[in-house]
C-alpha cells in the first residue's frame, strides 16, 4: 500500500513546469523592460539630434578670411522673395561680402532663369549703391548655366559680365501668364458669381470671359515694366551693348553669342577670374545659408501657395 505523505513524481513534475514558466516570464519581462528602456532612450536621442540639425545652422560657416581674398555669392534658381535667390539674403550677403576689408573683388555667381522684377530691380540698385560705396571693389558676374531675364537683370549691375560659350543668356523681356477656364465651365455647367466694387476689381479673372480693355492695361503693364529692364541693361552695358532689333525681343542666346553682342564681357569661371580678373585666388564664401528649418517653412508655404493659387489665377508679371 503506498504511503500517501510521498509525492508522486507526477506532483513533482508539475511544480518543476511551474517554476519554469514563472522563471521565464519574469525574464521575458526584464528583457522587456531593457528593450522599451533603450527605445526611448533612442527616441530622446533622435528628439535631440533632429532639434539640432533643425535650429543649430551648421552651414554658416566663419566668413571672414586672413588677407586678401575673392568673395563668393551664389544667385541660384528663381529669384523670388522667399526663395533662397531673395532680394533679402543676395543683399545681405552682398553688404558682407563689400564690408569686409579682406575683400579684394566679388563674383556674384549667376544661374537663374529670373523671376520677380521687383526683387531683380532692388539687387541691382543695391549693387550700384555698394559699387559707389566701395569704388575699390569690383564686381563681377560669373554664368553658369542660365543667365536670363531676371537673372540677366541682376548681371548688369556687374562691371563685366563672364560667361561659359555654352551658357544661355538673355531673354530682355517681361510676361505674365495665367489660365482660363469658360469653356470648361459651360460644358459643366457651372455658372460664375462675381460681385465687385469698382468695375476693373476683376482683372483678369480667369473664370470670367477675357476682356479687351483687362488685355490692353495688361499690356501697357508689361511694356512699362520691359522698358524698366531696358533701360537697366543700357545703364549697365553702356557702349559695350551692340543694339538691333532683337537684342530686347525676349530671345536668348549662347554665351559665345551674348559676348558678340556685347551682352557679357568674355569667357571665364569663377576660379579663373578669382585668379586671372581680381588677383586674390583665395575664396571665400559669402552665400546666406538657410537652415532646414526655414526652408521647410518656406517651402510648405510657399510651394502649396504657389501651385494652388498662382497657376489657377494667373501670376503676376515675371522676369523670366
Amino acid at each position: 500500500m503506498d504511503n500517501p505523505n510521498i509525492d508522486s513524481p507526477k506532483d513533482e513534475n508539475w511544480e518543476r513546469k511551474l517554476l519554469e514558466k514563472l522563471a521565464t516570464s519574469a525574464l521575458a519581462e526584464q528583457k522587456a523592460k531593457r528593450r522599451w528602456g533603450i527605445f526611448f532612450k533612442l527616441l530622446a536621442f533622435a528628439y535631440f539630434s533632429t532639434v539640432l540639425v533643425l535650429f543649430v545652422d551648421w552651414g554658416q560657416a566663419e566668413k571672414l578670411a586672413d588677407g586678401k581674398h575673392t568673395a563668393v555669392i551664389y544667385l541660384h534658381g528663381t529669384i523670388e522673395s522667399k526663395g533662397e535667390a531673395s532680394a533679402e539674403n543676395i543683399i545681405a550677403s552682398l553688404q558682407s561680402a563689400f564690408e569686409d576689408k579682406g575683400t579684394a573683388g566679388v563674383v556674384l555667381r549667376i544661374n537663374s532663369p529670373g523671376g520677380s522684377p521687383v526683387q531683380s530691380g532692388i539687387i541691382y540698385d543695391e549693387i550700384r549703391r555698394l559699387r559707389a560705396k566701395y569704388t575699390e571693389t569690383p564686381l563681377y558676374a560669373v554664368v553658369e548655366d542660365v543667365c536670363a531675364s531676371g537673372g540677366y537683370y541682376v548681371a548688369a549691375a556687374a562691371d563685366r559680365i563672364y560667361v561659359d560659350k555654352a551658357s544661355i543668356v538673355g531673354s530682355i523681356g517681361v510676361l505674365m501668364d495665367g489660365f482660363g477656364f469658360t469653356g470648361t465651365m459651360e460644358k459643366l455647367g457651372v455658372e460664375r458669381r462675381l460681385l465687385t466694387a469698382g468695375e476693373s476689381k476683376g482683372f483678369l479673372d480667369p473664370f470670367s470671359p477675357q476682356n479687351s480693355s483687362d488685355k490692353e492695361h495688361a499690356k501697357v503693364l508689361l511694356g512699362e515694366i520691359h522698358k524698366q529692364f531696358i533701360e537697366v541693361v543700357r545703364q549697365g552695358r553702356g557702349k559695350r551693348l551692340k543694339e538691333n532689333p532683337e537684342v530686347f525681343s525676349g530671345l536668348m542666346w549662347t554665351g559665345s553669342q551674348s559676348i558678340e553682342m556685347g551682352l557679357a564681357d568674355g569667357l571665364g569661371t569663377v576660379d579663373s577670374v578669382a585668379r586671372d580678373v581680381i588677383k586674390a585666388e583665395k575664396m571665400v564664401d559669402y552665400s546666406v545659408q538657410e537652415n532646414i528649418a526655414e526652408r521647410f517653412a518656406k517651402r510648405l508655404g510657399a510651394d502649396m501657395a504657389k501651385s494652388m493659387v498662382l497657376r489657377l489665377l494667373g501670376e503676376g508679371p515675371s522676369l523670366r
